[in-house]
């Protein structure tokens, strides 16, 4: 792939990242524009779980699915992805339930476990309960998010990709397309725009007439001061969902995207640490360093919005919940469409005129 064109891409989470360091790659002229620096916002927030799990429909399981194996390609590309294929342990779900979720996923080819309470603690020796019945994925993994947005910024940099920090007031405008935008007053012209904003897509959309149905809701997740290790992968306990991070730090929330922090967030980030640390052996000189409370950017009917928005020439939306997992393709499927024409059939069910209809 080759290509001449100005794009602007508007965000620097994971997302933003992943498409500008393939545009770059493929020879595009590259400016990443962020009022927040390299990580963005949701990003930082994340608990960054790469996986294919949970009720999703086979065809959302089939993009997942190459997400996954697009990571790995990612990480032969671009050295020093700080990656773990650590594998994840579930059983925050009740019995029956659990064994479906595993016999529907085992069936559409993904490498689920079953375990006992034995093999279970032989997977996670420190805890204090292990679950008599928990599913097990050992290709599941993380990508610590803030590093590795860095990392893919970086590289785009060395391949001639140019990173603005400013606020982007509005998109430019001229005969039905977009011209630029206007950042921090200046106006930066490009052949087309990704918007990539995260929970700030919906605002800069709406400066071209687009509308983004798109909810942000707010999940607390904690985190410990570094520790030694207790953790070797994922673990989704019943309303405890927790990680140990490359930097030794213990991060949890209610559920993998976080829990809803209530009116007092930091009373309900000291409980929640209170209950990851009773779940933990040999945890007693844990203790929470801080919460974060971020805001998910998800799309009115829980999926991604990824594609050319009709009636804006050269404008691309790509905004999501599932962010981490997703990154690699969504960077890869996008260049090529903005580039080349090309939409993936992986995203045929994703565009944002789904809504209109």
């Amino acid at each position: 792939m080759g290509s001449e064109k100005h794009v602007i891409v508007i965000g620097a989470g994971i997302i933003g990242a992943s498409i500008a360091w393939h545009l770059a790659k493929a020879g595009a002229r590259v400016t990443v524009v962020s009022d927040s620096g390299a990580g963005g916002v949701a990003t930082p927030n994340s608990f960054a779980w790469i996986n294919a799990s949970w009720g999703n429909p086979e065809i959302y399981f089939r993009l997942r699915i190459r997400a996954m194996a697009e990571w790995k390609r990612l990480a032969k590309d671009v050295t020093g992805l700080p990656l773990a294929w650590c594998g994840g342990i579930c059983f925050d779900l009740p019995p029956a339930k659990l064994e479906a979720y595993a016999a529907e996923h085992s069936s559409w080819g993904y490498g689920i476990e079953r375990v006992d309470a034995k093999r279970a603690g032989e997977i996670e020796p420190n805890l204090v309960a292990p679950p008599d019945f928990a599913v097990h994925v050992a290709e599941e993994g993380v990508a610590e998010p803030v590093p590795t947005s860095k990392a893919l910024l970086a590289d785009a940099e060395r391949l001639g990709a140019q990173v603005v920090v400013g606020n982007v007031e509005r998109l430019a405008l001229a005969g039905g397309k977009v011209a630029g935008a206007i950042v921090s007053g200046e106006t930066i012209g490009a052949d087309e725009i990704v918007v990539a904003a995260g929970a700030g897509a919906s605002a800069i959309a709406a400066t071209a007439g687009i509308k983004l149905p798109l909810d942000t809701p707010p999940g607390l997740i904690v985190h410990s001061r570094p520790y030694r290790k207790l953790l070797n992968g994922l673990v989704h306990a019943e309303r405890l969902h927790m990680r140990q991070t490359a930097e030794g730090r213990i991060i949890a929330g209610s559920d993998f995207a976080g829990g809803d922090p209530g009116e007092d967030p930091e009373a309900a980030a000291r409980d929640l640490f209170v209950t990851m640390k009773s779940a933990l052996r040999d945890a007693d000189g844990l203790e929470l360093d801080f919460h974060t409370v971020g805001y998910r950017p998800t799309p009115a009917d829980g999926f991604p919005i990824v594609g050319r928005a009709d009636g804006v020439g050269g404008l691309y939306i790509a905004v999501m919940h599932s962010g981490i997992t997703l990154a690699p393709a969504v960077g890869l499927f996008a260049t090529r469409e903005i580039l080349q024409g090309e939409r993936d059939v992986l995203l045929a069910p994703y565009g944002l005129e789904r809504f209109a209809r």
